[in-house]
């Protein structure tokens, strides 16, 4: 038998009435299907936040610098003196004034013994203390002024400024391995990506072939309907010569009705068929289309992937790639916790301005500032144990999903064998199939041509049309059988 595959451009020439339906390939479909989906658009955004996160690790390589602000008001200014030292300093030209001429005075009238000139040294003495010609106290008093003022400080407004600058330089291997972390953090979203995009394509493979199949039966079904109708016909004109009784119109009859009944359940489930492809593609439930293969004289076979060897299947399968990954996430978490518990390196800088200058007598300004640099160590003494905890911990995990690993290969050897198995055995069935329909094909033309020649009872004709259906339907679902296997073993190598 001929196969004959058309494709959407052949079919278009070829079909005046599908001009306005759309005409969709497999590939179409599954490429509409990837791009619609809500799974897969949520998939993306957890790869697109995965190497959110690997940046975000790989940017502690790099050093921390920050700009700090700050401003304070007091109500009240610091003292560095007492309120009675204050007092003295602000009185001191005064005193010492006060402090010399009475030495003086008391000089005077030690040394000199005659009354008139002691009085007459006083007199000059206090006339020019009075005249201010020996002023001592005003000079000396502002400079205790200037001096009582620099310890006061104005403080009642304070502007602080500093630039730090922070670089790691051994942190026991913890921003290494969280980079590697998130990397494989990555791996393991797009992982989670390709699991779920093979689930889709399968289901859009099952809804596509599905409608191969209903459109086929009903084509079938109009076939047989209108063999039967023929034969309706060809029972009256013989039982108007006499050659067929009612019984046998009766018997067509019943076959035609049934014939017409499956056309119907046919139809039916062709346009829900096309409802179910549309909603998982994307288009609106009504939409008008047509499959590329949905006229071809025969269901076109697959072809059969190359074989692949275990190890390259556990290397495509997203199920075994996502537990190697989270193996390998765990294996590292342990490593982070492990780098907790060793010590810390890290260079530190700053850069320090304020306004009072800490730096200058307390003054209003902000010239002068502060440059520091140091390095600081850090040195974990003990935390109760918790740090061998979590490690011990994240080593049982990593071995966890290595089991997991393992009874999952054991699952995958299991399935790709079946489906390969599965997948010959779909082969052997549509060959079994084509043979049975040449067969059944042949033996309808014999009865037909022996009931037209009036040497067939119409029992044998009804027997060769059942035979003839039975047959077509079985060649059509072994087709559709043979493409959802081939399906199923791409899924299950790893395949797309």
């Amino acid at each position: 038998m001929k196969k004959v595959i058309l494709t959407g451009s052949l079919l278009l020439a070829l079909i005046p009435a599908a001009r306005a339906q759309q005409v969709l390939t497999l590939d179409d479909c599954r490429q509409m299907a990837i791009q619609q989906s809500k799974e897969l658009d949520q998939a993306r955004l957890s790869v697109e936040m995965a190497s959110y996160d690997r940046k975000t690790a790989l940017a502690n390589y790099f050093p921390k610098v920050s700009a700090t602000g700050a401003y304070i008001y007091n109500n009240r200014d610091i003292s560095l003196v007492s309120d009675e030292q204050s007092a003295r300093l602000q009185n001191m030209g005064t005193t010492l004034e006060n402090n010399i001429w009475d030495a003086l005075n008391s000089h005077w009238n030690a040394s000199v013994n005659n009354q008139t000139i002691k009085m007459l040294g006083q007199e000059i003495l206090a006339n020019a203390r009075a005249n201010g010609n020996w002023d001592i106290a005003t000079p000396v008093n502002a400079i205790g002024a200037e001096i009582d003022a620099s310890l006061h400080p104005d403080l009642h407004n304070i502007w602080v400024g500093a630039i730090t600058v922070e670089q790691p330089l051994f942190v026991g291997g913890k921003i290494i391995y969280s980079n590697q972390m998130a990397a494989l953090a990555q791996d393991l979203a797009q992982s989670k990506y390709d699991m779920q995009e093979a689930e889709i394509l399968v289901n859009v493979d099952q809804a596509y072939w599905q409608i191969i199949s209903i459109a086929n039966k009903k084509k079938l079904a109009e076939s047989y309907a209108d063999l039967l109708h023929h034969m309706e016909k060809d029972v009256e004109t013989a039982i108007a010569t006499g050659v067929s009784t009612q019984a046998d119109a009766l018997q067509v009859k019943v076959k035609a009705n049934e014939a017409d009944m499956m056309l119907t359940k046919a139809t039916n489930g062709l346009t829900l068929a096309k409802m179910l492809l549309c909603q998982r593609i994307g288009l609106p439930l009504d939409s008008e289309i047509l499959l590329a293969d949905e006229t071809s004289e025969v269901i076109p076979q697959p072809l059969r992937p190359d074989a692949k060897s275990l190890d390259d299947i556990y290397a495509t399968r997203p199920e075994t790639r996502s537990l190697e990954l989270a193996e390998k996430i765990f294996d590292k978490k342990a490593k982070v916790v492990r780098a907790d518990m060793l010590p810390t390196v890290a260079l530190m800088g700053a850069f320090t301005v304020s306004n009072p200058n800490l730096y200058n007598g307390f003054q209003n300004t902000w010239q002068g500032g502060n440059l520091s640099a140091g390095v600081l160590v850090k040195v974990p003494i003990c935390h109760g144990g918790e740090g061998i905890w979590k490690y011990k911990k994240a080593k049982a995990e990593a071995r966890q999903y290595s089991a997991q690993l393992e009874s999952a290969k054991e699952l995958i050897n299991l399935q790709v064998t079946q489906q390969r198995k599965l997948f010959g055995e779909a082969q052997q069935k549509l060959e079994m199939a084509e043979s049975n329909l040449e067969s059944a094909e042949e033996n309808l033309r014999m009865a037909t041509v022996g009931y037209e020649a009036g040497v067939m009872p119409t029992n044998t004709v009804l027997g060769a049309h059942t035979a003839w259906l039975s047959a077509h339907s079985e060649y059509i679902d072994a087709g559709i059988e043979l493409q959802m296997a081939a399906a199923n073993l791409n899924k299950a190598e790893g395949n797309k």
